[in-house]
């Protein structure tokens, strides 16, 4: 298969019901008392003896993507009544909590669209719509299976989540995707300022491989298997449940998610007839 052969660049609105509620966390932060960093080379070591664990766990999920696909219908096909709704519930998000608009993320860190839209569309949504608080951003994984490193670098992620740097270790992947070697996770470790011995431990365990996995089987029930796809919406008043009035499939320019949010954020002035 091509590489980023997944990574689509149409858009397609669905309208499908989500099925059962998905609930992802960070997970709670472990203990840094008395955690000593191990070298470079002893982490690249253990890394290296993982790989074969990690390459089963991509195998995994593989075949999960394939056989949850089997199961939903196609999106070309009539599309059921009724909104998208998704459970958000505890789910980390970026933004004013008090926020009522959102942005749902999936996408996969060696995805090529999914790194065009991360370093040039994301920072404009950011600036406009989240730092002021007017907009919840959420993230999901997706590693697609043509990508052997996607679900190594959605773990480091997570890991870096761990103390509170998901969004600065997201950042720094995708601004490397071009030229990543197996010593970009420990230098990003001591650029963004994290216990070497914790980040080192998670990595090399399976925290966090059960959330990627439901990551990817909720974006298999919604009927999406390409990267990167959004579904945006508004909350509920608990900002609990994200009803979405559009998925985007692929690469959208900032000009496809401006004239939406502007819609949502000020459904007084919608044109009649949307």
């Amino acid at each position: 298969m091509t590489p980023d052969l997944r990574c689509r660049c149409s858009a397609l609105v669905l309208g499908f019901v989500l099925a059962p509620p998905f609930l992802s966390g960070q997970g709670a932060p472990p203990s840094k008392a008395g955690k000593q960093a191990p070298s470079i080379q002893r982490q690249l070591d253990e890394l290296r003896e993982g790989q074969a664990r990690l390459e089963a766990q991509l195998a995994e999920l593989r075949a999960l993507l394939q056989d949850r696909m089997a199961r939903v219908d196609s999106p070309t096909q009539p599309k059921p009544q009724g909104a998208l709704t998704v459970n958000v519930f505890g789910e980390p998000f970026k933004g004013n909590p008090q926020a009522r608009v959102a942005v749902m993320e999936y996408s996969d860190f060696d995805c090529t669209y999914c790194g065009t839209y991360a370093t040039q569309t994301q920072p404009r949504i950011e600036a406009d719509y989240v730092r002021t608080g007017m907009v919840k951003y959420f993230f999901r994984d997706l590693p697609g299976p043509e990508h052997p490193g996607a679900l190594f670098k959605a773990r480091a992620a997570r890991c870096a989540g761990d103390q509170g740097k998901f969004w600065e270790m997201h950042d720094q992947l995708f601004a490397s995707q071009k030229t990543w070697s197996d010593q970009d996770p420990f230098r990003l470790t001591r650029e963004l300022g994290l216990d070497g011995g914790i980040f080192s431990d998670c990595l090399n365990g399976d925290r966090h491989t059960d959330a990627i996995r439901r990551s990817a089987a909720s974006a298999a029930r919604l009927g999406i298997n390409g990267t990167p796809a959004f579904l945006v919406g508004t909350l509920s008043e608990d900002g609990s449940v994200l009803t979405a009035r559009k998925v985007f499939l692929g690469a959208e320019p900032f000009e496809s998610f401006q004239e939406l949010l502007k819609e949502l954020l000020n459904p007084a002035k919608a044109p009649a007839g949307r």
